[in-house]
């Protein structure tokens, strides 16, 4: 089969089988949006060995800044002197400077992947109820979006190069 149709195929029935996990046996654990935007940013880095690598190694450095960040955030009194709302612009400013500049470690050059799981991080802690918190965000637990976004992240990649190599199998060149 051509290329379009095998890759739109391997990625359908590994959306299915992703989306059975995610409602299923791993819900609470594993984020289809989380993966789903891994998946994505696998193809758009080239869907390589090199960006199955930055992919997951940058996602999940964003992850780890979001974290930061919203730790620090729990900690701004609501009567801060400058208010809230600027109090939070300046610390997320700053953490999206120093996670933009730790791309001069090669590891981490890869900023795309690492504001995905950072704005992925953020999706989760303020769309889900209860989870902006110093319990869930210092806790050991699969609550905390340290753990359940990073395994999002580094699933969804996997299934971006599953998809990749099925497709690459049913195709007739």
């Amino acid at each position: 089969m051509d290329k379009l149709t095998a890759l739109s195929l391997s990625i359908g029935a590994l959306a299915g089988v992703a989306t059975f996990l995610a409602v299923g046996p791993a819900s609470g654990v594993f984020f289809i949006w989380a993966a789903t935007i891994a998946w994505a940013a696998y193809f758009f880095l080239g869907a390589s060995k090199e960006a199955l690598v930055n992919t997951i190694v940058c996602g999940i450095f964003g992850v780890f800044m979001a974290w930061i960040t919203a730790i620090l955030l729990t900690e701004v009194s609501p009567t801060v002197a400058i208010g809230f709302p600027a109090m939070a612009a300046i610390i997320v400013a700053v953490a999206v400077v120093v996670m933009c500049l730790a791309a001069n470690i090669p590891q981490l050059a890869t900023i795309p992947a690492s504001v995905l799981g950072y704005s992925s991080t953020f999706a989760y802690l303020l769309q889900t109820p209860d989870k902006l918190t110093q319990d869930v965000l210092l806790g050991v637990s699969l609550s905390n979006p340290l753990v359940v976004i990073s395994i999002s992240i580094v699933v969804g990649t996997y299934f971006g190069q599953l998809s990749g190599q099925l497709a690459a199998k049913w195709t007739k060149e």
